[in-house]
């Protein structure tokens, strides 16, 4: 139904175009600010996977997968939530507001997962994301693929994770 595809130089412009609903963009980064977060953890213990989200040859969303997460941290006076260190993260998913409702999410977090478990980075016990309180159809989509909340926050965002 859809696949994965590297962000480079074909198709970042593609992928910046994407939006969610306006009412959506208090829950997501923009894919231009994942992009930019991606690049600055270049060389740092942090990994970023940027993805385009694509059905046939149409980008419809964008994901970002992340390694030890936490080591972005640094830069910040923020202790990390302790799953985001040495474990992977989905960190970024956003499906272009002309292609909701389609199970295509649904669909890029188990492409994620299946990318996770190739171990690009090493073995690691968890996968986690994070969402805002008031976004129900993420957290309700989290839910159904097997991920539960651990009690841990990432600023004013829960945490979710699935043992991997």
């Amino acid at each position: 139904m859809i696949h994965l595809e590297k962000i480079d130089h074909r198709n970042v412009w593609d992928v910046i175009d994407l939006k969610v609903f306006r009412a959506q963009r208090y829950f997501v980064a923009s894919n231009t600010i994942s992009l930019v977060q991606a690049y600055s953890v270049r060389d740092s213990d942090t990994r970023a996977f940027p993805f385009a989200i694509y059905r046939d040859k149409k980008p419809v969303g964008f994901l970002m997968i992340g390694y030890n997460e936490a080591a972005s941290y640094d830069a910040f006076d923020v202790e990390p939530a302790e799953v985001l260190k040495n474990n992977y993260s989905i960190w970024r998913l956003m499906i272009d507001k002309r292609y909701q409702g389609r199970g295509y999410g649904r669909e890029a977090i188990r492409l994620a997962l299946d990318f996770i478990r190739t171990w690009p980075c090493g073995k690691a016990e968890y996968c986690s994301l994070s969402y805002e309180p008031e976004n129900t159809r993420a957290a309700e989509l989290y839910h159904a693929l097997g991920f539960e909340e651990n009690g841990e926050m990432d600023g004013d965002e829960i945490i979710a994770v699935l043992k991997l």
